[in-house]
């Protein structure tokens, strides 16, 4: 059985040590390796990566594709050296339920005021707590791919008022008002009770989080944060916690990872912080996309996961 050859490109984590014994056991026609261990760089045919380094692509001159092992590749398209060649994402509509489920966890929790209710337990405190009836309650979602789709649909079936924002209204489903452009962003923004970010990371969604859409967000509003740690301005977060109108927020992706540990964020009472885990794909749909997708590479076949690199997602 002729191999084909790969490379595992990460400034930030061991890919190798993740994923080689998955993609051995369910793609052993597939010869992935750390840089170290390329024996011919010339022969390598496509990458497997997370955060890249800038140069990290120089010496693969062969490569046909580049694979992310998530949903996003914003840390792809960034490195300089990246060649013309298709670059492909884990796409799951398993991750996407996965998605939602985090979501509607981090809506109740806001909703249902448990941060509240493990005060009370722990000082052995009986007492009552009101919320509003989820038909009162506005979810804003920006961002309505898979994602944001399933995530909409969970909200729904909960009795929750759903709203979106997207680049465009393609991916609209009943029940939802789904806006685009600048003015729909402002109305869903004004409107949401509840503000998720589920959008992918582009030159025009950097920095969207920002003082100026907080202060058009309504009083005790919370921001749900599960996009990309570029989306969000963290110290005008901060300020909006202390000074209104953001009531709460739900972050799960961070300027820099891992959170640093005297990043006030730990601490801060109105914030609840998880460790980028929101998605998780499981090894074996990760692996099992890559695979397929370097099969059909050298046989010449179109990508299933090829991402079209003037949108980014």
């Amino acid at each position: 059985m002729t191999r084909i050859p790969g490379v595992y490109l990460s400034r930030s984590i061991d890919l190798e040590a993740i994923f080689g014994e998955t993609f051995a056991r369910l793609a052993p026609d597939l010869d992935l390796r750390a840089p170290d261990r390329i024996e011919d760089p010339g022969a390598v045919r496509f990458a497997v990566c997370w955060e890249p380094a800038d140069d990290a692509f120089l010496p693969y001159p062969a490569l046909g594709m580049v694979a992310s092992i998530a949903a996003g590749i914003d840390g792809i398209v960034a490195a300089s050296s990246l060649p013309d060649v298709p670059v492909t994402r884990v796409r799951d509509p398993e991750q996407a339920k996965i998605m939602a489920g985090h979501v509607v966890w981090n809506v109740l929790w806001w909703h249902r005021r448990f941060r509240e209710r493990l005060a009370h337990q722990a000082a052995r405190r009986w007492e009552r707590l009101s919320h509003h009836a989820p038909s009162t309650v506005t979810v804003g979602i920006l961002g309505f791919g898979l994602m944001g789709r399933a995530s909409a649909e969970a909200l729904l079936a909960l009795g929750f008022r759903v709203i979106g924002w997207a680049r465009t209204t393609s991916g609209a489903i009943d029940g939802v008002r789904l806006e685009t452009g600048a003015e729909g962003l402002e109305r869903v923004v004004g409107e949401a009770d509840f503000l998720v970010n589920l959008l992918p990371l582009t030159a025009q969604t950097r920095g969207l989080l920002s003082a100026d859409l907080f202060a058009r967000m309504p009083q005790g509003a919370v921001l749900i944060q599960v996009g990309r740690g570029a989306h969000l301005d963290e110290a005008a977060l901060l300020a909006a916690l202390e000074t209104g109108p953001i009531g709460g927020a739900s972050l799960d992706v961070f300027a820099v990872e891992p959170l640093p540990s005297d990043h006030p964020f730990w601490t801060h009472p109105k914030v609840l912080v998880t460790s980028h885990d929101a998605a998780e794909a499981g090894f074996e749909t990760i692996v099992g996309s890559i695979a397929e997708d370097a099969r059909r590479l050298v046989a010449g076949l179109p990508l299933l996961g090829a991402v079209p690199r003037d949108r980014g997602y």
